[in-house]
């Protein structure tokens, strides 16, 4: 939803940065053009190249839209669980529906495949906000009083790239396999 008092050309680069994010988890980063997204939202050509100065913006702005995304869906609303093991369970809770939130499942799993080996800004903010989220989901895991911290965020990081993974290829039972995974990581988690 926007916001009531940003401008028309906030909105305007919102909606388009929105739909960019979309579009990028179903046809990557190197599929969003100014022409694509121009007539996906009835706009000319010329009146969205003036919010890019470049393909790379246009990219870097949608990573930075997706984690906004990310952050509004599945951090925020487990903000209001305390640290430690009931904000875990909460963001595991969020992180495994935020896949629905795209068409073409996870933006981070998508993209991230996409700019493994590629050098750059992109593939730079893409490993930013993907370390951002295993840097928190550790923090929380110390705060719990995990044994290993870094393993059980890398476990519940794991088993939702998996759930998105298969699913994505026709597995219909990736997302009750995936909730049972967490299931037994959450059995770690102290009471």
């Amino acid at each position: 939803m926007a916001d009531a008092s940003a401008t028309k050309g906030e909105r305007t680069l919102a909606a388009i940065l929105d739909r960019a994010v979309d579009l990028a988890s179903v046809e990557g980063l190197e599929g969003l053009t100014i022409g694509r997204l121009a007539s996906d939202l009835g706009m000319s050509k010329s009146g969205l190249f003036r919010h890019f100065g470049s393909k790379q913006d246009l990219q870097l702005a949608t990573v930075a839209a997706a984690g906004e995304r990310f952050v509004a869906l599945v951090i925020a609303p487990a903000r209001s669980a305390p640290d430690g093991a009931p904000r875990l369970r909460a963001m595991a809770e969020r992180y495994l529906d935020y896949l629905g939130s795209f068409p073409g499942g996870c933006f981070w799993g998508a993209t991230a495949s996409e700019f493994d080996d590629r050098p750059g800004p992109v593939r730079d903010a893409i490993a930013a906000s993907m370390d951002a989220w295993m840097a928190e989901l550790v923090r929380q895991s110390k705060a719990a009083g995990i044994a290993d911290p870094d393993r059980y965020a890398f476990e519940l990081y794991a088993v939702v790239m998996a759930a998105n993974a298969r699913y994505r290829l026709g597995d219909r039972r990736a997302f009750d396999l995936a909730r049972a995974a967490l299931a037994r990581l959450e059995a770690e988690l102290p009471a």
